[in-house]
């Protein structure tokens, strides 16, 4: 029995040998490296002093030189505008900031209490009012800017307007001097913090 065993199994080892020797042996190619493609141009000149990235791929051909031109160090004339920011465009000291652009918006110091209208508490009326309103360089609302964007009632507004004309924010800045900003600013009215 044992002897039938080996047998069989030896047989079935050439078996398995002769097999293989008829497989076809098939190499992969790996697929080539891709190339990266290198970043978009500008479409539009740079303007303003900005941080520019430099490309992974250096380019290849190297500009001509003309020894004959005169270069001055002392010489910083060119697209650069003083003060710009990554935009390229200088913040206007009357002009209205985006709120892109800022460095340090407006932050809310003191402000008076909502004062609620009477008749409205007494109704049972509440809500939320938001108000929109330039925030100047001494961060005060502009008064002819303070209007209300969103109401829950008509009687909420102008307590809503008095209370932005009479709070006090910290001016917002960009490109490190103070500049003028619009805000919305949220106030809600509720029975249970009325006095």
């Amino acid at each position: 029995m044992i002897a039938a065993a080996i047998n069989a199994t030896v047989s079935a080892r050439r078996i398995g040998t002769a097999r293989a020797l008829d497989t076809a042996v098939v190499a992969i190619a790996p697929p080539d490296a891709q190339h990266e493609t290198p970043p978009p141009g500008l479409e539009v000149p740079l303007k303003g002093f900005q941080t520019v990235t430099v490309p992974a791929l250096m380019p290849i051909a190297i500009p001509s030189v003309n020894l004959q031109e005169r270069f001055d160090p002392k010489d910083f004339t060119g697209v650069g505008v003083e003060d710009g920011t990554v935009t390229g465009v200088a913040p206007v000291p009357d002009q209205v900031c985006e709120p892109s652009l800022l460095d340090d918006p407006p932050i809310l110091l003191s402000s008076p209490p909502l004062d609620y209208p009477p008749s409205l508490r007494q109704a049972g009326i509440a809500g939320r009012v938001v108000v929109l309103a330039v925030i100047d360089t001494t961060g005060r609302a502009e008064p002819a800017s303070v209007r209300v964007i969103q109401g829950a009632h008509p009687g909420f507004d102008q307590p809503s307007k008095q209370w932005m004309l009479n709070a006090q924010f910290r001016p917002a800045r960009a490109g490190g001097r103070l500049v003028r900003v619009r805000i919305n600013r949220a106030l809600d009215y509720t029975i249970a913090t009325a006095r």
